[in-house]
């Protein structure tokens, strides 16, 4: 037999392998219209990566692993937490104490039910997380940070993300009073390079900096915007490509007097957008824009409400300029109500990214957060580190009424998980009244899955610990993409033939 042919059989055998159902039978006449369609696994393998949370002595962090329960999912599992290295960090002077302070923070455990972790001061790092078999499908990790007081003041959370090869931020800034970092993740063995670009209102900020940044090898990078151009602009839109590599990306947004946050990328660029779940309360809402390609977009700004969508005053479309970035101050458009913005095109469909910075309280009591356009709950998303009395779950259904049910876990110290169903109305918004776990103890995990009817986009606002004081942080609830679909194998013989 010749090595080709031992070659194709080795192969075979390794995909059956993979795939785990690889049919063993020949196949038939049948045609293609009768094949079944692909069934959907559990994944084996998860990586997620957190920004390193800040640079103030007065920060505190939490840190809470969840893995929802998945059917079909492996019997056993692990995940792990560890720090990246900071690419301006030496080995020299390392001891027993810098040993330990690498040790993780959170020990991932077995799905359903949360575990957290904490850390103080300005030396957290980066943190490179991977998990296998069962803690593997939707496993999330949420970094929420309080900072008592100075630039940035607040909370500031995060839902630690998967590594990828692109990533659009509008809604950063480099104005004054605005203090931008991106940050920059790298998981595997060999260094990452990317590109970095800004856009203002003008088009591409001319630096030469951002060009052909390294990332070490499971290490982490932070670069402050206003080092990449000294161009001051109000409303930016940051790019980060990778040349070669794989990396997470986050931009930590904070300002002098409005506190501060994570601006996480915004879905990939579409002619249909949601930013779900701004809060009722929010005082000031900007809104975000910036189209990638040669073509200027025309969009319908509309807010899905309680009692369906309607056009604010004034802010009926906005008009985007290819290659540049367009900002709007839309005040307070939700009026009290809970509300999410839809964007749709008046038109011809362009491509278009968008985030919403969000403000909530008066004077010097305003914090403020952001609010990518996000991909729909799909199967299934989660929102880890949840507090009782302090979250609020919106959920809407922008184009079609939808059933989706939401289960809260059992506590990090404690709780039975509790299960409630909800039908939202086609074109509305909602801010649930999200169940908790019967005898809840420390913090626990809200999943969102679609039932029925069409897709739902969701959000989770967390307010800080002190009541008397507005601040808040949001993040969206993508799908967790805990399944993939694998299409079904007939095995073929006439692939070993000559």
């Amino acid at each position: 037999m010749k090595r080709t042919t031992l070659s194709l059989i080795a192969c075979a055998t390794a995909l059956a392998a993979v795939t785990g159902f690889a049919a063993v039978s020949a196949p038939d006449d049948s045609g293609p219209d009768t094949a079944a369609p692909a069934a959907r696994l559990p994944v084996e393998r998860t990586s997620l990566l957190c920004p390193a949370p800040s640079t103030s002595d007065l920060a505190e962090t939490a840190y809470t692993s969840f893995t929802p329960v998945t059917k079909g999912a492996d019997d056993k599992g692990s995940a792990a937490l560890v720090a990246a290295e900071r690419a301006d960090a030496t080995d020299d002077g390392k001891d027993e104490k810098d040993e330990k302070k690498e040790k993780p923070v959170v020990q991932p455990k077995t799905p359903g039910t949360p575990v957290d972790g904490k850390t103080t001061g300005a030396d957290a790092p980066a943190l490179i997380g991977t998990a296998e078999g069962n803690t593997a499908p939707g496993w999330t990790v949420q970094q929420t940070t309080e900072v008592a007081a100075g630039t940035g003041r607040g909370v500031q959370g995060v839902n630690c993300t998967a590594p990828d090869t692109e990533f659009w931020f509008p809604g950063a800034s480099t104005a004054t009073g605005r203090t931008d970092y991106v940050h920059l993740t790298n998981p595997d063995d060999s260094a990452a390079v990317v590109d970095i670009e800004l856009y203002g209102k003008d088009g591409a900020l001319k630096s030469t900096v951002g060009e052909g940044v390294t990332v070490p090898p499971h290490g982490s990078e932070s670069l402050l915007l206003s080092t990449l151009s000294d161009v001051k602009q109000t409303d930016l839109t940051v790019h980060v490509g990778v040349r070669s590599g794989r990396l997470g990306a986050a931009v930590q947004a904070l300002d002098d007097k409005t506190g501060g946050d994570w601006l996480t990328a915004a879905a990939d660029p579409a002619s249909d957008l949601v930013m779900p779940g701004i809060p009722k309360d929010a005082t000031a809402v900007r809104l975000v824009l910036f189209t990638p390609g040669g073509t200027d977009a025309d969009l319908k700004v509309r807010l899905a409400s309680p009692s369906g969508l309607i056009t604010p005053a004034g802010h009926e479309t906005v008009h985007v300029k290819a290659g540049m970035t367009t900002g709007v101050d839309l005040g307070e458009v939700t009026r009290g109500e809970a509300g999410s913005l839809v964007l749709t095109p008046t038109d011809r469909s362009v491509p278009v990214v968008a985030a919403v910075r969000v403000v909530r309280g008066k004077g010097d009591e305003q914090e403020s957060a952001f609010i990518p356009a996000s991909e729909p709950v799909g199967a299934r998303a989660t929102a880890a580190d949840n507090r009782a009395k302090h979250t609020t779950l919106a959920l809407s259904a922008p184009d079609g009424a939808a059933k989706v049910k939401v289960t809260a876990s059992a506590g990090t110290e404690g709780g039975t998980p509790a299960t409630k169903t909800y039908t939202l109305k086609a074109g509305t918004t909602q801010n649930v009244d999200a169940p908790v776990p019967a005898g809840l103890k420390g913090s626990y995990a809200l999943t969102v899955e679609t039932v029925s009817g069409g897709p739902v986009h969701a959000s989770r606002t967390l307010t800080g610990s002190d009541d008397d004081v507005a601040s808040f942080t949001v993040q969206t609830l993508p799908d967790d993409r805990g399944t993939v679909s694998v299409p079904n194998a007939d095995e073929d013989l006439s692939v070993l033939q000559e």
